[in-house]
């Protein structure tokens, strides 16, 4: 590494002036926030002042460890707010930088703009449909003995679905906001070492995950409190407090809608731009990636803000809230199955587990500090390794704060040891999620065998380099469907024999220890986060390095943290496809539970012999085959429509390889956005509607035939069989893309012939056909996974 480079003394900048376009038309900042800081500040205080004691005084009413999650929370608001106050602090480089970091953000905030103003006059549709299904459904025999009636029914779960889609919006705008503000910064750190810049991506990428985390927890616990002080739970005659957590059913549904056309047109958008600025820019013009030069290259760079940042807010944002709901339900079940004298501990304890999140995420991102010492900067450390000490730091708080949370919310009288069992339970959520970690890392990460092969394979050409991506992707299935299994089977027993029975002595804890276990798994979401938003912001800091012409050594620090950003990014679809797949299990188990609340039976089983149930379970992976096609041939027909529009560019303005020539950036980035707003409908929709339309038709079939529950049995296989197809399909297009991608970094960095050889191009090639896998289709598979078991448990009684 330059010494130039450690000590600050760099060589002149580029001084060919670049000027990039604005690409705001007008102001982007959402409503709500332009609102608050036109507010005088005193008046702002003041209103905070009286919300907050508005918040802490409901949560007294409500129980005291609502007050502890309150203000666990805001604790971790005012840290984030310490992590932005010191990235923004630094400088944000040379004008050229800044110039291409506004055009950045200007097209970002753009777009998010628009898209959510479309997302939110279909959520405001949804919610007028949701509103009118409650209004003539029937009633369970606790809502009619609460008194709780069909218009209070239907306005608490219209009410919850709306707050939970604002709060998945305002998740995934935090989640940008800072990725277009830190960028530029991470940039101008890596002038001067590689170990600020890394620092300086964790802490924005901390800032993200903290708010977006916090305001999952807080949100949830909010709508809680509320409606236990409203409804005078547990007063005589009203609601029992176990039956609480299913009217925060809606608020999971609510972030599960934004998320998934988030994740779709977000996904669209950052991998048309993507395909099309590679193809022609590299394959075809040979120039290096996110060189100045390429119209669609700001269009690329915006991408990986919308579609890496924002999308992913909302998407950890919606399985946290699932999670935390889909588990208050199951314990809150069996709380009241086993005559539990105070059932609060077992409908709290996820609140409580993600409340010591956030505290033992920001020990994590905090351990991840500077160096004084030049000369370990120059041997240039690996980001991965550091990243790993952070979150081995992160998995010890973990494993302390689980145990000491089980025993102070899950100890009863009833069952004395039961505490230490759901502490195992935690346990092994929490190894499951770091082998996740670890098995992720070991497919996608070049230092690995796998990578390699993959990377050698590029030698022999395009075609070679592709079947081996793909064998790659299926292999990756292997290990972590196994350690799923094993990790449901093993909780459920050691739940089954905590010593927790029913009136029939029947043990019941078995469901509560899965619950208990997808806890564990998601009890370091927020460093995850973290790991996952370092990836996009260190891709876009190389991008804008190389747009402004920076030294080579200023990029080779960027290159290293890029492809530390894509194992991150994998890694986190890795476990962000583990705790789909142990939350959509407790869903379904509370679907089940839903319709036999309904239908007065029991409904316990799902017999796949019956040929209606079987064609369900047909239809429900057909349902995840579809869904992915649909996004896949989403991004490749935008992408199409932007390698014309690159290669008539070049083609008309032949000064632009020569700088003598400006490319036209908005046309690219007006492209893009356009065609993904248009193209995420159909799949989304596809998602929405197809198990409702199912479950009536079979319900309709099903009252002719004399089987009054086929409706319901069909939606359960439906949504058994895709969530099981689902997981497979995530796991295969988030790791051969990954992979793909990788191959791709390892070669450049001077392997088998290194940029501009034919295995260069090769590889190429790999990560284009991998693009709309790791990045489209494949992250929005594990919110489309976790959408049916919502969107199934609260349209149930329609089934019936």
């Amino acid at each position: 590494m330059d010494d130039a480079m450690e000590t600050g003394n760099l060589a002149p900048y580029q001084e060919r002036p670049r000027i990039f376009p604005n690409m705001r038309s007008k102001p982007s900042t959402p409503l709500i926030f332009r609102i608050l800081m036109r507010m005088n500040v005193r008046l702002l205080f003041v209103l905070l002042f009286l919300g907050f004691g508005a918040i802490f005084y409901i949560g007294a009413s409500t129980s005291p460890t609502i007050v502890f999650v309150f203000s666990i929370c805001i604790i971790s608001f005012v840290i984030s707010m310490y992590l932005t106050n010191w990235v923004l602090g630094k400088d944000e480089g040379p004008p050229e930088m800044v110039q291409i970091s506004d055009a950045i953000r200007d097209g970002a905030e753009g777009f998010f703009k628009t898209q959510y103003g479309s997302i939110s006059k279909m959520a405001l549709l949804l919610a007028m449909m949701i509103f009118g299904i409650y209004m003539f459904r029937s009633t369970t025999p606790q809502q009619e003995s609460s008194g709780l009636g069909r218009l209070t029914s239907a306005s608490i779960t219209v009410f919850s679905f709306l707050l939970g889609a604002v709060c998945s919006g305002m998740a995934g705008y935090v989640g940008m906001w800072v990725s277009v503000r830190a960028n530029v910064r991470v940039s101008s750190a890596a002038r001067r070492s590689a170990r600020e810049a890394l620092q300086v991506a964790v802490r924005a990428g901390g800032f993200s995950a903290l708010v977006v985390v916090g305001m999952a927890v807080i949100g949830v616990a909010i709508l809680y409190a509320t409606f236990y002080f409203c409804l005078g739970v547990d007063s005589p005659g009203s609601m029992k407090v176990t039956d609480l957590p299913l009217l925060l059913v809606g608020y999971g549904f609510g972030a599960s809608f934004v998320a998934l056309f988030a994740q779709l047109g977000g996904g669209i958008y950052t991998k048309a731009a993507d395909v099309g600025a590679d193809l022609v820019g590299k394959v075809e013009q040979g120039i290096p990636e996110d060189d100045p030069r390429n119209p669609a290259v700001i269009a690329d760079l915006v991408g990986d803000n919308v579609g890496d940042c924002a999308a992913r807010g909302a998407d950890l944002f919606e399985s946290i809230a699932a999670e935390i709901i889909s588990a208050m339900i199951l314990g809150g079940t069996m709380a009241q199955r086993c005559k539990i004298e105070d059932p609060s501990g077992f409908i709290l304890f996820p609140l409580v587990i993600h409340s010591f999140d956030l505290i033992i995420s920001s020990v994590g991102i905090f351990s991840i500090r500077g160096t004084r010492d030049p000369g370990v900067i120059g041997v240039m450390e690996d980001p991965m390794m550091i990243l790993q000490k952070g979150y081995s730091v992160t998995i010890i708080l973990a494993v302390v704060t689980f145990g000491l949370s089980t025993r102070w919310m899950l100890y009863t009288e009833q069952a004395p040891s039961a505490w230490l069992n759901f502490a195992l339970c935690g346990l092994v959520g929490i190894m499951t999620a770091y082998i996740f970690v670890w098995i992720t890392q070991y497919y996608t990460d070049y230092k690995h065998e796998p990578v390699r092969k993959l990377a050698l394979s590029s030698t022999t050409g395009h075609g070679t380099n592709i079947i081996a991506g793909i064998s790659l992707g299926l292999e990756s299935t292997a290990l972590p469907v196994l350690v799923i299994s094993v990790s449901i089977v093993l909780a459920f027993w050691l739940g089954q024999t905590s010593g927790l029975v029913d009136e029939a002595e029947n043990p019941t804890g078995g469901l509560f220890g899965t619950a208990v276990a997808t806890m564990g798994m998601l009890s370091t979401a927020a460093y995850v986060l973290t790991m996952d938003m370092f990836g996009p912001i260190a891709d876009n800091a190389g991008g804008i390095v190389e747009m402004s012409q920076q030294p080579e050594s200023v990029r080779e620090i960027t290159d290293v943290l890029d492809a530390a950003g894509n194992t991150t990014k994998a890694t986190t679809k890795g476990f962000a496809i583990g705790s789909a797949a142990l939350a959509s299990f407790l869903l379904f188990s509370a679907y089940m539970d839903e319709v036999a609340s309904f239908a007065h039976t029991p409904f316990t089983q799902v017999d796949i012999a019956i040929p209606e149930v079987f064609v369900g379970g047909l239809l429900g992976s057909m349902l995840i085959f579809l869904f992915s096609a649909w996004a896949c041939a989403a991004v490749g027909r935008t992408a199409q429509e932007v390698v014309n529009e690159v290669r008539r560019q070049f083609i008309e303005r032949p000064g632009i390889m020569d700088f003598k020539d400006k490319p036209d950036y908005g046309r690219c980035v007006a492209i893009v956005a356009s065609a993904s707003l248009r193209e995420m409908i159909k799949p989304g929709a596809l998602a929405i509607i197809s198990p409702v339309f199912v479950g009536v038709l079979f319900r309709i079939l099903g009252y002719y035939t004399g089987h009054p529950l086929l409706g319901a049995k069909v939606v359960a296989a439906m949504l058994m069989f895709a969530t099981v197809s689902g997981i497979l399909m995530a796991l295969f297009l988030n790791t051969s893309g990954g992979a793909w991608d990788n191959a791709k970094k390892y070669i450049e960095t001077g392997a088998l012939g290194g940029k501009g050889s034919d295995s260069h191009k090769a590889a190429i090639t790999g990560d284009t056909v991998g693009d709309p896998f790791k990045d489209t289709a494949g992250p929005s598979l594990h919110v489309l996974i976790k959408m049916l078991a919502t969107i199934t448990l609260v349209m149930a009684p329609v089934f019936l």
